[in-house]
């Protein structure tokens, strides 16, 4: 099969106990091979030309997640791997908003890798978007440069992520929205760089392209849409017209324009500090969580109140014993050669008892 191929291209260069980066990677390939219409009959199906861009695609979705994983890191819902399935193909699938920045920062990385591999020539059908060059836009300025390629980028991730979803359900729906809400992040984190022309560095006349922000800046925009998130009360009516990926009806249609950069959710979030194995919640109990940290997110300085004395757990001290190099020197030629220190550092954990170990006990967030 073609999907399957890709995956082993992609998964032959790892090593015979495979590390969870590259776990990651083959699950993907599995989702993208298992559920809905799967990339596989997409790739039969249509232009073969699009095994091009397969292993662009699972590594977007891949930078997708482990932006995810970063964003929630000291929240009770931290981005499991469980979590990686982007069809509604199975029945387990939820309908939170966690749900909903799963599918909107997945597909923002499969858009925002196929375009930067774009504008770097990785792809023989592709490369900078000169379509505005030589155009004034602005006073003082004009197009030129390399802009980087989003329309290329966008229909690229909404063929292959938008494939997935074969229902015709409010679920699948939202999915399809928050797909394309995805999309729309990285058109909005477009950044005009210009480079100077003149005499003498004057800099009379501006030459100016559109580069892609960082994908940090993508994953803290819809970090901020997934706390502001609105919940649909969704009219079956609206779904008239079904929402497989090749329909020409464009999932939208279904909210207020104002909703369409908007992450939107159909379910609340259940408990996540308890474990629950039929959710595929894990729960806080034995979470690390931070203690009188300094120049820290609001996430960080607030994580053992949150994992642990919220969830009804205490905060537990555990005293470990860190090896890292020191008095590093250079030596000629050419070799730098450290020491081996051992520091002994504070950890805190979210425990239901204090052990041996000592307990900060509640409140102590």
């Amino acid at each position: 099969m073609l999907c399957h191929i890709q995956c082993l291209r992609l998964v032959s260069p790892f090593p015979l106990i495979p590390s969870p980066h590259h776990l990651i990677l083959i699950r993907l390939c599995l989702t993208f091979s298992l559920f809905g219409r799967s990339v596989n009959n997409f790739l039969i199906t249509g232009p073969k030309a699009y095994l091009t861009y397969t292993t662009s695609v699972a590594l977007g979705a891949q930078s997708g997640i482990e932006e995810c994983k970063f964003q929630f890191a000291w929240e009770r819902w931290n981005c499991p791997e469980n979590a990686l399935q982007l069809s509604t193909h199975n029945r387990l699938r939820s309908a939170t908003r966690e749900t909903s920045f799963i599918h909107a920062i997945s597909s923002a990385g499969v858009m925002y890798t196929i375009t930067k591999n774009c504008s770097m020539g990785d792809f023989e059908n592709c490369g900078c978007d000169e379509s505005r060059n030589g155009k004034t836009g602005g006073h003082g300025w004009i197009w030129g440069g390399c802009s980087d390629n989003v329309e290329f980028g966008e229909r690229i991730s909404k063929l292959f992520v938008d494939s997935l979803e074969k229902g015709k359900d409010a679920r699948a729906l939202m999915n399809l929205h928050n797909n394309r809400a995805g999309r729309l992040a990285v058109r909005a984190a477009l950044k005009r760089t210009c480079k100077c022309h003149g005499i003498s560095g004057s800099c009379s006349v501006q030459t100016c392209w559109l580069q892609l922000a960082d994908f940090r800046e993508m994953g803290d925009y819809l970090k901020a849409k997934y706390d502001r998130a609105l919940k649909i009360e969704m009219d079956k009516r609206q779904l008239r017209a079904g929402n497989s990926a090749e329909s020409h009806w464009a999932p939208s249609e279904a909210f207020l324009p104002s909703a369409e950069t908007e992450l939107i959710f159909l379910e609340e979030s259940p408990d996540y500090c308890t474990h629950n194995s039929s959710l595929g919640i894990y729960g806080t109990e034995g979470r690390e969580c931070l203690q009188n940290s300094h120049n820290t997110s609001r996430w960080e300085r607030c994580s053992c109140g949150s994992l642990c004395t919220e969830c009804g757990l205490q905060v537990e001290e555990r005293r470990t014993e860190v090896i890292s190099s020191c008095n590093c020197k250079f030596q000629w030629c050419c070799t730098v050669k450290c020491d081996q220190c051992r520091d002994m550092v504070k950890k805190y954990y979210c425990s239901r008892s204090s052990g041996s170990a000592q307990s900060l006990g509640k409140g102590s967030a």
